[in-house]
């Protein structure tokens, strides 16, 4: 089931969103991560719209995805429930609300890429993140 974010579901989605990113993101130090977990907990959640996706028996919070205006902040789910089709009904939650989306993803991020790819985002330029100087890919999606 998808829902809105409650308040209550800020530990859980820090947990993901820090286990996933290390894992996603082995190019770039653990160190970066841990350093970022109170800006997710403090600006970037806040500022953003957040779904969450959670386990119809137990409840418990499987992933998210997070929106600002048009531009998906993130979306992750938890490692082990991954490729499972979570993100894929995340993705066209928002889909159905957007006519056009955009979102960032490292180029090494190859996993993501190609899910992206998959739900129809396409290539529509790139730029150096400014924090950890990796490349990142700017992916659009257009109903």
């Amino acid at each position: 089931m998808i829902r809105a974010f409650k308040e209550g579901d800020m530990p859980r989605i820090i947990d993901i969103w820090l286990t996933a990113s290390v894992i996603a993101h082995d190019f770039i130090e653990q160190s970066y991560w841990e350093e970022k977990t109170e800006d997710m907990r403090s600006i970037y959640l806040p500022s953003s719209k957040t779904f969450v996706y959670t386990d119809e028996e137990s409840n418990d919070v499987l992933g998210f995805i997070s929106l600002i205006d048009n531009y998906i902040a993130a979306i992750f789910i938890v490692p082990s429930c991954q490729g499972k089709g979570i993100g894929k009904q995340l993705i066209s939650f928002v889909k159905e609300k957007h006519g056009k989306l955009e979102l960032g993803v490292y180029n090494k991020n190859l996993n993501s890429i190609s899910f992206y790819k998959q739900q129809g985002f396409l290539i529509s330029g790139e730029k150096i993140e400014e924090h950890t100087g990796e490349t990142e890919l700017i992916m659009t999606y257009t109903k």
